[in-house]
């Protein structure tokens, strides 16, 4: 699917897309109808008519369940993206037949590569003088501080060169300024950050509003430092994403809905917040006196009838849980890389995807469970997660049942819980006192080996086969099986 209309028109066809024709608000009102379709599983929604805003659209909920996402990204399973990156290591050549029989592999890659174009339809249309105020941007909760950009696909490069593109939420001022909420963590922070140390006043940036569907949902990935992100969408859509570079030499999507060229003045800071997130619950940066770069945008670029893409969050499940999941199914591969003993994971959707995990290992030697804990701390967006559970392979960690019987079954606080104080977290978690300062919970779920018992050994129950074998038929007669 070459652009959100492409995908508009895909979700229409399978009836899962519901056109509003009455004339709502993007102040309150579109987000409460999000939220209660997406609450009721009613599909992507399309608004025909935006209040204050005759020349928009919109759309909402367009990540309506991770099966449609699958289906849309054209995989049997969402496994195969995250194992596409790895394809491209196994084709670095070792040696001449190595060479030699990797050149199909390489020519295969090569399609996943992004390409720069000369034009993109959202440069038919430039506004220059406060063009912020022509976005309908979203005021998602009553005690919001401003109105906001709730899926804003920020673009920026480092002074090394490597280009992003990650979802920020940005507060807006006026028609000119915006505050971006990069935490100390993310790539945006980093940058900031090195052109800070560099004397560097000015980081050009620009932020793209839609795009195909593989394209927004790399935007919120964890895709390792230092890979490029403009390459990821090629992995996620099956082929390389075409890009448009702006005067301010920013690279963004090209089949965007609009552009917002700009940069963030690095010595400028702001308050930013409250602002009601995906934990549910209102999170305010000012109280733990956290500041954030302004943004000054310069020119807004949009297509004819553009649709402004903006996603709402509260108490889950809403779309953030959908995206979670795929996300989650995505980088699996990438996390049995790192840790090949990992038989799968589950960051349950109520759990806000930083707040709980759960992994199923392949456990070979005692006190493993533990090192998986500590490792999966030290990767990527892991460091953020608050509690993790780990169980042996036999457990299937998306039924929490399973996972709960393994904890009363195998679990001896004293000896398998790991509390981590004074660590990093995630700054929007409402429980941590001193954000983005917290602790952390490990909990080692597995099957003890006997030297983790002292030598003890339990045994558990089974059914004798040849009585199962006797009661077979009567099994079919009376309970169907």
């Amino acid at each position: 699917m070459k652009d959100m209309w492409d995908y508009l028109e895909w979700l229409e066809r399978r009836g899962e897309l519901i056109r509003v024709e009455e004339e709502l608000s993007p102040e309150l009102e579109i987000p409460a109808f999000l939220r209660k379709a997406m609450y009721g599983k009613k599909g992507a929604v399309l608004f025909e008519r935006v209040k204050g805003y005759p020349e928009w659209r919109i759309a909402g909920n367009l990540f309506t369940s991770v099966e449609t996402v699958r289906e849309a990204l054209g995989v049997a399973k969402l496994e195969e993206i995250g194992e596409r990156p790895l394809k491209l290591l196994e084709s670095i050549p070792l040696g001449l037949s190595d060479k030699l029989s990797s050149l199909g592999k390489l020519k295969e890659i090569s399609n996943y590569l992004p390409k720069i174009v000369r034009k993109a339809e959202f440069t038919r249309n430039v506004i220059e003088e406060e063009p912020l105020d022509f976005i309908p941007a979203f005021k998602t909760w009553p005690k919001d501080a401003s109105h906001y950009l709730t899926y804003p696909l920020v673009c920026f490069s480092d002074p090394r060169g490597v280009n992003s593109i990650s979802v920020y939420r940005v507060m807006l001022l006026d028609g000119e300024r915006g505050v971006v909420h990069w935490q100390v963590h993310k790539r945006g922070s980093q940058a900031w950050q090195d052109y800070l140390e560099r004397n560097d006043g000015k980081m050009p940036v620009a932020i793209a509003i839609g795009s195909d569907i593989g394209t927004l949902l790399t935007a919120v990935s964890p895709v390792p430092y230092p890979m490029d992100k403009l390459l990821f969408p090629g992995f996620v859509r099956g082929r390389g994403l075409e890009l448009y570079r702006l005067p301010n030499g920013v690279l963004v999507p090209a089949n965007a809905e609009a552009v917002i060229e700009g940069y963030v003045d690095v010595t400028e800071l702001r308050e930013e917040g409250p602002f009601g997130d995906h934990f549910g619950f209102y999170d305010r940066p000012s109280e733990r006196n956290e500041l954030y770069p302004v943004f000054h945008a310069q020119r807004l670029y949009y297509r004819d009838d553009p649709i402004y893409y903006g996603s709402v969050v509260g108490k889950p499940p809403l779309e953030d849980a959908v995206i979670g999941k795929a996300i989650e199914r995505i980088f699996l591969p990438l996390m049995r890389m790192v840790l090949p003993e990992v038989v799968d994971v589950n960051f349950p959707e109520y759990g806000v995807f930083q707040g709980v995990a759960i992994v199923s290992i392949k456990k070979r030697y005692p006190g493993q469970g533990k090192k998986v804990l500590n490792a999966l701390w030290g990767t990527g967006q892991m460091a953020l997660t608050k509690v993790i559970i780990v169980v042996s392979e036999d457990i299937n960690p998306h039924d929490i049942n399973q996972v709960i019987w393994a904890v009363a079954s195998f679990v001896n606080p004293e000896r398998d819980v790991l509390i981590i104080p004074n660590a990093h977290t995630d700054a929007l978690d409402p429980a941590v006192p001193n954000p983005p300062l917290g602790s952390k919970l490990g909990i080692d779920a597995t099957r003890k080996l006997p030297l983790e018992m002292n030598g003890r050994t339990v045994e558990e129950v089974e059914e004798d086969p040849r009585v199962v074998e006797r009661l077979e038929e009567l099994f079919r007669k009376y309970l169907g099986g």
